[in-house]
């Protein structure tokens, strides 16, 4: 099988989420949240006999080719088809908890290469852009039902993109002569809808465009605060828990958990004695972000924005550990 992502960030996930010097060093179990193509996967398989994996991943398509990768691991990878968010939540009570858990918040280079799904623009695919085909709106349906303003808004608070308001309107005026359908036809209609000197810029000009329709069709933010939290509350105590974000608004989100994890004190400044504890509840390993080598980066320009973030579970921690942390 062709392989073609990439794992971000490898060697530093292999360090920082080691269970070697860790008491389940003989016998861990890990969960692999985001499993794509199962790199990340294979090669703590690989470089850590003693481990056990459970791949998430709501693609089925991508987990088949994950499965037919790892199978000569055999019993050691388990998989489940579904949302990270509703494994989390809905983690059965008498199963282990896992000592590692990983999330790689990135898009596989398989949905935007092999996928079909009009992730990018570099392909003339239908416009769809579900990581779960057969669940929720796709792009198409964003595209041509949300009012200017909204889709304005939307593009605008997912991408930063400065033209979003010119995008908006040239959106619904191209879809008053017909649905809009495939990735070629968004494209044109938002190169046309900027300045040249955006036009020909360093970036295709609907790059952002495409970004923010990705993260609205897949609720990527929205799932994300609570998915964190469930997982930490998941993961056993002295366990560690890594995060691998990919443009400033889920960082942010990240960031925000984890440092509240870390605070031996939540509670708001109204309340005149502390209520929540007054212990953190997780040990923060990456007082900075861990970021990519100049190497890295050349051999695999997609890990150029990766940052990464880790820590390790002192205690269970209630909804106040949430508080400050935005889902857009």
């Amino acid at each position: 099988m062709e392989i073609v992502h990439t794992p971000v960030l490898l060697h530093e996930c292999l360090e920082y989420l080691s269970p070697e010097g860790e008491p389940y060093a003989d016998d861990a179990f890990m969960v692999d949240s985001t499993l794509g193509e199962g790199g990340h996967s294979f090669h703590f398989l690989q470089k850590y006999p003693a481990l056990h994996i459970l791949g998430v991943d709501a693609d089925a398509l991508i987990q088949g080719r994950a499965r037919e990768r790892l199978a000569p691991f055999g019993s050691r990878m388990e998989f489940y088809n579904g949302w990270f968010n509703d494994f989390y939540h809905s983690y059965p009570e008498g199963r282990r908890r896992p000592n590692l858990i990983l999330f790689d918040l990135g898009i596989s280079v398989f949905h935007y290469e092999r996928s079909g799904r009009g992730f990018s623009f570099r392909h003339d695919e239908k416009l769809d852009m579900r990581l779960n085909p057969g669940a929720g709106k796709s792009a198409a349906d964003l595209v041509n039902t949300m009012g200017e303003q909204q889709l304005a808004d939307m593009i605008y608070l997912y991408s930063d993109e400065k033209y979003s308001r010119r995008i908006a309107a040239a959106v619904v005026a191209a879809r008053a002569g017909g649905r809009i359908e495939s990735t070629r036809a968004l494209a044109e209609i938002v190169a046309g809808a900027v300045p040249a000197k955006y036009r020909y810029g360093p970036i295709h000009p609907a790059t952002r465009t495409f970004q923010a329709l990705r993260i609205c069709v897949n609720s990527e933010l929205g799932r994300l605060p609570q998915a964190l939290h469930d997982a930490f509350n998941v993961l056993a105590p002295g366990g560690k828990m890594g995060v691998i974000t990919f443009h400033s608004l889920e960082d942010k989100i990240v960031k925000n958990y984890f440092r509240n994890l870390g605070k031996q004190c939540v509670c708001p400044p109204e309340v005149p004695v502390c209520a929540c504890g007054g212990t953190p509840c997780a040990e923060v390993l990456t007082r900075k972000p861990v970021e990519p080598s100049a190497e890295e980066v050349a051999e695999n320009s997609p890990s150029r924005s990766a940052k990464l973030r880790v820590v390790r579970k002192i205690r269970d921690a209630d909804a106040n550990r949430l508080r400050g942390v935005e889902a857009l």
